[in-house]
């Protein structure tokens, strides 16, 4: 009887957990396949530090004891050297989404730098696999985001108004003695991120295709401090014709941002700065950190949302409306 009593209780907090309806839009997918494709290659530490591991029943369970409804699953960095791989890794996700109603969403991978290959892959998670959206490498081999070279692969995800998840991944080329010193998540994730994002913007790529959404990961890397100084130094570099026009206000239209990582007050106030409430989402990068971490940084952020005057109006928004918003999520429910 006593444990029939403490079953009900714990099923009572985990419907209240997900009735909440956090929505997690950064939470990553690691596969054997993928694992196995890097031992293989001799490439497991190629970001410096080694992967995870994951498995979906035990995400659930700390997104039943966090109060995360859904997660939207995505490829951890590095980029598979394989197109095979990838598709695998696509199609995994799937299943996952389609044996958990309400608890999953996924933005598939592409196999870069080979663009045909990846307007392929678009058309096939979009149509076949029922993608939520596409995940973008900042760079794949220094093809960097921004890219000419990408231009063709980014009419397509227009046309399909995709949603595009940006992750950083190692920068090409890259100094391995400042990554032994100073490991890439610490601080080079965050260059990495700023580094695509501006070359985009430099070349007015989110202007100009301006049907995709982009989620910038990691409270927007070190773009709120970037964006004042690229706008400053705009007429210097046009002088001097080293960069053409830039529309800021329709590039930064396109991006949202997630709030992985160090998040604070004070830095969602820095990035209402340069954007506005409905652009900011709750990120927890599972699973690169601890659950029992993670479940104590969401309580920390649902607490500030309510206790700061000027923040609360937006804490439904910032947890799930916005992500609700962006992915169209009108139909999606949690399992009962």
């Amino acid at each position: 009887m006593k444990r029939l009593k403490i079953t009900i209780i714990s099923m009572t907090l985990a419907t209240t957990a997900i009735a909440q309806g956090v929505i997690d839009v950064h939470s990553h997918l690691i596969t054997p396949e993928f694992v196995s494709s890097l031992e293989k290659e001799g490439r497991l530490m190629d970001e410096g530090f080694p992967l995870p591991k994951y498995d979906v029943y035990n995400h659930l369970k700390w997104m039943d004891e966090a109060g995360v409804e859904t997660s939207v699953l995505t490829l951890a960095a590095p980029q598979p050297s394989s197109a095979e791989v990838v598709r695998q890794t696509n199609e995994a996700a799937a299943r996952i989404k389609k044996e958990h109603p309400g608890r999953f969403l996924f933005c598939a991978a592409l196999p870069l730098p080979d663009v045909s290959k990846a307007i392929e892959e678009v058309k096939y998670a979009l149509d076949v696999l029922k993608a939520d959206g596409i995940k973008l490498a900042t760079n794949v081999g220094g093809l960097y985001l921004g890219a000419p070279e990408l231009d063709t692969l980014f009419s397509v995800l227009n046309e399909r108004k995709a949603v595009v998840i940006l992750h950083p991944h190692r920068p090409e080329p890259v100094n391995r003695q400042v990554m032994q010193q100073t490991p890439l998540a610490m601080q080079e994730y965050l260059s990495e991120t700023t580094r695509a994002v501006s070359n985009m913007i430099s070349r007015n790529v989110l202007a100009r295709y301006n049907n995709i959404k982009v989620v910038v990961p990691h409270c927007g890397a070190y773009l709120p401090l970037a964006i004042p100084r690229m706008k400053s130094l705009t007429p210097v570099m046009q002088a001097n014709k080293m960069v053409g026009e830039i529309d800021y206000e329709a590039n930064l239209r396109t991006l949202y941002y997630d709030l992985a990582g160090a998040h604070s007050p004070e830095v969602i106030r820095m990035l209402l700065t340069f954007t506005t409430p409905d652009h900011l989402l709750y990120g927890s990068d599972y699973p690169y950190v601890a659950p029992q971490v993670l479940t104590q940084s969401l309580a920390r952020m649902k607490d500030y949302l309510s206790k700061e005057s000027d923040l609360a109006p937006f804490k439904e928004m910032i947890l799930w409306k916005n992500a609700k918003r962006l992915f169209d999520q009108t139909g999606a429910k949690p399992r009962p």
